[in-house]
């Protein structure tokens, strides 16, 4: 983010009274608005963004990078009181140490790292890592708050693995998730064994989508790991590679369907900026989470093991399944 003081002339066709202007080049894209940019809507628009810069000379940000340079020392010493939270220091050509200044300003400026301003390939590798340590904790979410009318009972309550569907999925996710959450339906919590912490729908009539907003509504900076509860064929490798290959500067990691051929959106990673993009679509009436990832910046993996993403919700496909579960029983026992 940057600031210009100067008065310019209006481009394109803003000058003729256009409010907002769209310019699609083949490299880049660009909007120019006429009226004021509010500092929520400036919000949004960065929102994807994992790491944002912004000029300290008229803006304000929550952590600094301070760059030292003689010429400069005036205008530095005017915002020492704006130094709350330094990260970095940058040392110009004509800067050979931390002036006294900076040192009474910040009592813990040896602390702080020092990097010559010409060093790109250090300055790059600093920002990397503070991005891996800044990565959202990822929790997990397992789907289970459906009617399943079409199965004509509570597939989250079936039992495949020796346990109810429901704490099946959870117990899956429990070795690589913070935290791990079943989703229900408002006044389903009683229903659920007190070991597996519930979160109810805050966003109702919503199916998936209500539940992956309410998640996001408890906990707005985790990443979701949002798995249905009706995938009886789910393991514990696809579930760990969907994870290792997590791309936390996507909107979502998710794998590709073969049955579809779209991403499958009810087992996928959802990360805390899809939030602000799950509420614009449903602000435009949209509430498949699959639409959401299919025009979305998203990561899209092949399974491992294609058949982990059978769901089931027929009773057809049901016996499928339980021949299917029982042929894997009888192979791994030979």
């Amino acid at each position: 983010m940057s600031h210009n003081d100067d008065i310019t002339l209006l481009p394109g066709r803003l000058v003729c009274g256009a409010s907002l202007e769209f310019t699609d080049q083949v490299n880049y894209q660009q909007f120019n608005y006429q009226n004021p940019v509010f500092p929520y809507q400036l919000k949004q628009q960065f929102s994807s963004a994992d790491l944002v810069l912004v000029n300290g000379n008229h803006q304000q940000a929550k952590a600094q990078v301070v760059i030292i340079d003689i010429n400069k020392k005036a205008s530095l010493q005017k915002r020492t009181d704006q130094l709350d939270n330094v990260q970095l220091f940058l040392l110009a050509d004509n800067a050979g140490e931390i002036p006294d200044f900076i040192q009474e300003a910040i009592p813990h400026w040896q602390q702080i790292p020092v990097i010559k301003v010409d060093d790109g390939e250090k300055i790059v590798a600093f920002f990397e890592a503070a991005l891996k340590q800044t990565r959202p904790v990822l929790n997990g979410l397992v789907l289970a708050g459906g009617k399943s009318t079409r199965m004509g009972f509570d597939k989250g309550a079936a039992n495949w693995h020796g346990k109810q569907q429901r704490y099946y999925m959870a117990d899956l996710l429990k070795s690589f998730c913070k935290e791990v959450y079943i989703s229900g339906r408002p006044g389903q919590q009683q229903e659920i064994d007190p070991a597996y912490p519930v979160i109810e729908d805050t966003f109702t009539g919503l199916g998936p989508y209500g539940a992956i907003l309410s998640a996001f509504r408890e906990q707005p900076d985790a990443a979701w790991l949002v798995i249905a509860c009706d995938l009886p064929l789910m393991d514990d490798s696809t579930l760990r590679n969907l994870a290792a290959w997590r791309n936390s500067s996507s909107v979502a990691t998710a794998y590709h369907s073969p049955v579809t051929n779209f991403p499958e959106p009810l087992i996928t990673i959802w990360e805390p900026k899809s939030y602000p993009v799950l509420l614009s679509f449903l602000a435009q009436g949209y509430s498949c989470p699959r639409k959401v990832l299919i025009n979305s910046d998203i990561t899209l993996l092949n399974a491992p093991h294609e058949e982990a993403l059978t769901n089931v919700n027929t009773p057809e496909e049901l016996e499928k399944v339980k021949s299917m579960i029982h042929n894997k029983i009888v192979a791994t026992n030979e």
